[in-house]
C-alpha cells in the first residue's frame, strides 16, 4: 500500500504584468490571498504547520523568514505560494486534490490581480541577498543547518516535492531507496524541465534550476524517526520527521515544476516503480552535480542521459507489472521518443513571441 502527496510552488505575475518576486512583492500582497482560502481542521495531523504559524493551510507563503535578535519572527520575504496536498492512498486522488486547490488559488488570486505562471527558476534575478543583512541569531540558524545555507538558491528556484511512502519498509530500506533516487536523478529530471530563462533571456540549456541547484541541495530525502537513523551528509539525505505522519516519507525534490498536473501523475508512477524495482544497481548519498549539469544543458539529446533514462523507465514499467499505475507512464514514453520537454516548447514560444512574460502567460492553460 503506497501513499502519495505533492507540494507544488506557484509563481505569479502581478497586476502590472511583472514577475512577482521578492524585489516587488511583500508578504501582505500574498497573505491577502491566503486569508481568503479555506482551512481544513483535520489537516494538522498530516501537514507540518511549524512554529511561525505561516503554514496553517494547504496553501502558504513560501519565502525567507526574518527574525529579530530576540528570536521573534518579524517578516517573511515572499517567493510565491506553495500548495500541498494531504496524504492520499493513490496517485489519482493526490492529483485531483492538487488540481482543486490550484483552481481555488487561481480564483482567489485573480481578485487581487495575480495570475499563476509556470516558473522553475526566477527568469530575471539570479540570487537573493537578505536586506538588511542577517543578524547574529539568523546567522546561527543557518550555521546549524547546512541545507539552510543555500537560501540564496532556494529563493530563486521553484519546484515540486513529490512524496511517497510505503509502510512496512525498514528505515534501512527507505534510505537505500533515497540513495537510488539520488543516483538516478540526473537521468529522470529532464522529463520535467521547464526553466530555460535566465537574466531576462534564454539560457543555454533546458533547466537552469537543475544546473544551479542540484548538488548543493538534495535530490531526495527520507524522513526517519530517530536521530541514530540519520546519515550525515551535505546536502542531507535523511531528516528527522517533524510529525508522526512524516515518518518513512520519501521526498523527491529535483524535478522542475509542471503546469500539466498529469505529468506529476506520471512522475509519481515512475518513482513508485523505482521503489518496487530490484534491478537497478546505482546508489549515491549526494547528487552528482556534474552529471546534473550535463543533463540540465542537453537533456535527452545527450546519449548517456537518454540511454539510462530509457533503462530506468523500462525498469519502473517492469516493476509496476499489472498495476494500473503503469499506464500513467505513457507521457514519459512520449517525451523520450520525441526528446522534447516542456522547456523545448517554452524556448520555441519565446522565439515566436519575443517576450518571457508572453510565454509565461500561456502556462497552466490546460487547467480550468
Amino acid at each position: 500500500m503506497f501513499y502519495f502527496g505533492i507540494e507544488h510552488e506557484v509563481a505569479f505575475l502581478n497586476s502590472e504584468g511583472e514577475f512577482a518576486d521578492f524585489s516587488c512583492t511583500k508578504f501582505t500582497d500574498f497573505n491577502q490571498i491566503i486569508e481568503q482560502l479555506p482551512i481544513y481542521p483535520h489537516d494538522s495531523t498530516q501537514l507540518c504547520i511549524g512554529d511561525a504559524g505561516i503554514r496553517k493551510k494547504r496553501w502558504y507563503i513560501e519565502g525567507f523568514e526574518r527574525f529579530a535578535e530576540d528570536q521573534k519572527l518579524i517578516d517573511c520575504i515572499p517567493k510565491g505560494i506553495e500548495i500541498r496536498t494531504t496524504i492520499n492512498p493513490d496517485i489519482k486522488s493526490a492529483i485531483n486534490e492538487l488540481s482543486e486547490s490550484f483552481c481555488l488559488l487561481r480564483q482567489v488570486a485573480a481578485k487581487f490581480d495575480f495570475s499563476p505562471i509556470l516558473v522553475s527558476f526566477n527568469p530575471y534575478k539570479t540570487v537573493f541577498q537578505p536586506d538588511p543583512p542577517l543578524n547574529k541569531y539568523e546567522r546561527s540558524i543557518l550555521q546549524a543547518n547546512p541545507d539552510e545555507q543555500t537560501a540564496h538558491i532556494f529563493m530563486v528556484s521553484y519546484g515540486p516535492d513529490l512524496n511517497l511512502s510505503f509502510p512496512g519498509l525498514s528505515y534501512e530500506s527507505l534510505i537505500d531507496i533515497a540513495k537510488k533516487l539520488t543516483y538516478y536523478s540526473p537521468y529522470i529530471v529532464p522529463f520535467s524541465f521547464s526553466s530555460p530563462f535566465y537574466q531576462g533571456d534564454l539560457w543555454q540549456g533546458l533547466s537552469v534550476r537543475t544546473f544551479i541547484r542540484t548538488g548543493k541541495r538534495a535530490a531526495a530525502i527520507v524522513f526517519v524517526e530517530k536521530p541514530e537513523q540519520l546519515i550525515q551528509s551535505t546536502p542531507s539525505l535523511t531528516k528527522i520527521a517533524r510529525i508522526p505522519a512524516e515518518v518513512g516519507r520519501i521526498e523527491f525534490k529535483s524535478f522542475d515544476s509542471c503546469d500539466d498536473f498529469s505529468m506529476y501523475a506520471a512522475l509519481l508512477a515512475l518513482l513508485k516503480g523505482l521503489v518496487l524495482d530490484t534491478s537497478l544497481p546505482g546508489r549515491a548519498i549526494i547528487p552528482d552535480a556534474e552529471r546534473h549539469q550535463i543533463s540540465a544543458k542537453e537533456g535527452f539529446n545527450n546519449q548517456e542521459i537518454f540511454a539510462i533514462a530509457s533503462q530506468v523507465l523500462q525498469a519502473a514499467e517492469v516493476a509496476l507489472g499489472e498495476d494500473p499505475d503503469v499506464n500513467l507512464l505513457a507521457p514519459l514514453k512520449d517525451i523520450l521518443n520525441n526528446r522534447e520537454t516542456r522547456a523545448c516548447m517554452m524556448i520555441s514560444d519565446f522565439k515566436k513571441l519575443g517576450s518571457i512574460e508572453q510565454v509565461l502567460k500561456n502556462s497552466y492553460s490546460g487547467l480550468v
